[in-house]
This record gives C-alpha cells, structure tokens and sequence, in this order.
C-alpha cells in the first residue's frame, strides 16, 4: 500500500510541474509573519482547593507564534512552496514543541497542489476554512473545544494533495501519512512484565490476572513518570499512519464541508474521525454549525491464556489509550477526562456579528457526549459556552474579552481535570493581540 502511496505522489509531482518545466521561471517570495498574543486568565475551581487562579497566558485568541513563507515562481502557472511555522508562549518565551508546528514543501500547478511534511489534517483544515467558531479567529486558544475532535490537528510524515475549481468554490484535499516503522510495542511488554515477578511464560490464572492489574494500574495511575509510563509515551509520540479526506463547497455566503480521517495506532487499534457542518455569512452576521465524531476501534485482546501474551495485550491497550487520551483530555481540548470510553461525539453552534467596524462580538456553544465505558464510570455529557467580544484597533492589532462555562456529568470519572476533580469551570480573559 506504502509503495503504491509514493508512486502515486511522484506522479503527482511530475504532472504538476511538467507544464511548467519549458516555461521562464520568476522570482522568488519569501515572507517572515507571525502574530504575538499576552492575555490575563482568570479561572475558578483550580486544584485540590478549588481555588481561584489568575494567570498571564501566553496566547489567549491566538497561540503566539512565527513563521517564513516560501513562493517560487515555476513558470506555466506553477510554483514551490515551502512553508515553517513555530509557536512559543508570549509570556515567558518558552517554545512549544515540536520546535516547527508545521514544516512542509510542496509544488502547485494546474493540476492540484501537492505538500509533504508536517501539516494541519483534512478535519482541521475542513472546520477552520468552512465553519470556523469566530470570523476573525477560527478558535480560541484558551479555550477551543472544538480541537479535541481533530485527531491532534497536525499530522506529521503527510502528503496532501488538493484541488480545488478556478474560483475555489469547490476544493478537495486527501491525505496520507506513514507510520515509518512505529507500530511495535514490544518494549512496552518488556517493561511491564520487569514489573511482575511472574515469568512470561507462567499460565495465566485468575489470580495472577489480577495481580497484573494491579500491577498496572499503580503504573500507569501515578503522577510520577515511571519506567512503564515513559515506554508508552516514546511509542505514543511517534509517527502515525493516516488517511483520509474532505471536500467543501463555498458561494455567496454559503459554505458547507465535511471530512473523514482514520489513524492507525501503534498497538493496532484505529481511530476513525469525522466531521460536517456549514455557515452563513450575510451582512455583519455570520453564522456557524458543525457536528463530530471519534471512534475508536480497540483492538481485541484475544484469549491469552500466559502473562507474557497477557501482558502484550496490555501494552497494546496502554499506548493506544495514551495517545487518544492526548487527543481527547484537557478543558481546553473538549472538557473531560477520558478513561476507557471509546466514543466522543460535539455539536457546535454559534454566531458572530459586526458591531461597527471596529467590534466584532460572537457567542459559541458547544454540547460533547462521551460513551463506550464499559464500567459506565467514564461515560458523560459536557456543556461549553464562550461569549466574545473583540475591538480591532487597525487591521494588525485588537484587544478582546472572552468569558466561558464548563460544566460536565456523568460517570464517577468524569470531571474537568485530575487535580481538582471539578465538574464546573468558569474562566475570564482579556488580552491583546497583533499580526505582522
């Protein structure tokens, strides 16, 4: 399948710059951008305490962030891109990692655009082009909801191919990208069986069954990073093999998408993520709807009938859940935890309205239900809201004042975060933001 993806792509390649290869080329463009975003956050219900905490964020609309855009004219319509993007935090300059976000080349031509390298995925690329939360920010960074249902946004080691109609009314995109190998997890195995003193090849007894869980379960519940822990977080931070799509449609105010992407998981589980919505712009009015969905598909464990095949399955299980549970978990990235659930679903609907031509004010709901726990503790429903309002001082600069809810129910496992285990948040912010 591998072999037939790089063929195709270098097909690709030469149609795309074929037309262009008799023709002068032009000069290059090469633009250095960013925007810087500091904001006070305010936020209830923080710690064991349930405190109050005020805080300096340093991306509140936006993550503060820089990047260098390449454009090389091919002659015949066609052109090289290349584009970096790296983000950091305004308020104390620490980057975030990985040190380029987004780091691809690409050729475009009459037949299509083709990128390779780290990028944003079909589902980011669908939402934020066709029903976006806010007109002139597609999320808000301190609180985005709506990203813990994109499969992590970015995909890294991905070809995209686009093409899209002379005016874009119409424009499709698919991807794929490659696992390179990071699909093993016998490591994992290796280090929790040097947790057991039980031998791989002991039979597997219902006692010693639950001696391995507990086992486990002590390893993978602790704040401490241990041995365990970090074995599954290397795997679980890999490469991951992708693929999927989407295609929209957009005229006169109407915009209407939908896009599907399937991610293999290192212990042979898959995660398969859509979405579909619309908007509607007319006047100073904009508004948005859109619905998700993520399901995973655990691998079965089969019938291990020794500690060592027991144990394999087990690693299996921990990677995959460490890498869903980075996609899913957080308030920011869809307002619970999420356990041994295996299916998320979020409607989103909200507005925006051009108050003068410096005042934009917008307000956003968002409705997330969790299933699939099998014991029924990690199932749950949550309920998000932020209301917005932003005043552009010149086209690069605004200032803005958010205020947002979380409120979750459910299972026993189902709150905001581990540390206070709220079921409620409120959080406040203001902060200013501009673009060069």
């Amino acid at each position: 399948m591998q072999k037939k993806i790089v063929a195709l792509a270098a097909g690709i390649l030469c149609a795309t710059v074929m037309p262009a290869m008799a023709q002068a080329t032009g000069a290059s463009k090469v633009e250095l951008w960013g925007i810087v975003d500091a904001a006070i956050r305010h936020t209830n219900n923080e710690g064991p305490a349930k405190g109050n905490l005020t805080k300096m964020i340093g991306g509140g609309m936006s993550q503060s962030r820089w990047g260098i855009k390449v454009e090389e004219d091919l002659g015949g319509g066609s052109k090289a891109l290349v584009e970096l993007e790296n983000r950091f935090n305004a308020d104390d300059g620490t980057v975030s990692t990985p040190f380029f976000q987004l780091a691809y080349v690409g050729l475009q031509g009459p037949y299509g655009r083709l990128t390779m390298g780290r990028q944003w995925n079909v589902l980011f690329d669908v939402v934020t082009s066709t029903y976006s939360s806010f007109p002139y920010s597609p999320y808000m960074e301190a609180f985005k909801p709506e990203l813990g249902m994109a499969a992590g946004a970015r995909t890294s080691n991905a070809l995209k191919y686009t093409l899209a109609t002379p005016t874009r009314s119409w424009v499709g995109t698919v991807q794929y990208s490659f696992a390179e190998g990071n699909d093993n997890t016998d490591n994992v195995r290796n280090v929790g069986l040097g947790l057991l003193p039980f031998p791989g090849a002991t039979p597997l007894s219902a006692p010693v069954k639950a001696g391995i869980d507990n086992a486990v379960a002590a390893a993978t519940g602790s704040t401490t990073p241990n041995a365990l822990t970090t074995a599954a977080g290397s795997i679980a931070s890999g490469a991951l093999k992708t693929m999927g799509g989407f295609l929209r449609y957009s005229e006169n105010g109407v915009s209407v998408g939908g896009g599907f992407l399937r991610t293999s998981l290192p212990g042979g589980s898959d995660l398969d993520a859509w979405t579909f919505g619309g908007s509607y712009r007319t006047g100073a009015l904009y508004l948005n709807l859109g619905y998700g969905q993520n399901k995973v598909k655990w691998k079965s464990p089969g019938t291990p009938t020794t500690v060592g095949a027991y144990v394999g399955a087990l690693a299996d299980r921990l990677v995959d859940q460490a890498i869903i549970n980075n996609m899913w978990q957080g308030q920011t990235n869809g307002g619970f935890q999420v356990g041994d659930s295996d299916k998320r679903q979020m409607i989103k609907v909200g507005f925006g309205y051009q108050v003068t031509p410096q005042i934009n004010a917008g307000m956003h709901y968002f409705h997330a239900k969790q299933s699939g726990s099998t014991s029924g503790v990690s199932n749950g429903k949550s309920n998000m809201m932020v209301a917005a309002l932003d005043y552009a001082f010149s086209k690069r600069t605004d200032a803005y004042f958010a205020i947002d809810h979380t409120k979750v129910s459910g299972g026993q496992r189902i709150y905001i975060d581990a540390a206070s285990l709220a079921r409620s948040r409120t959080g406040i912010t203001a902060g200013l933001r501009h673009r060069f």
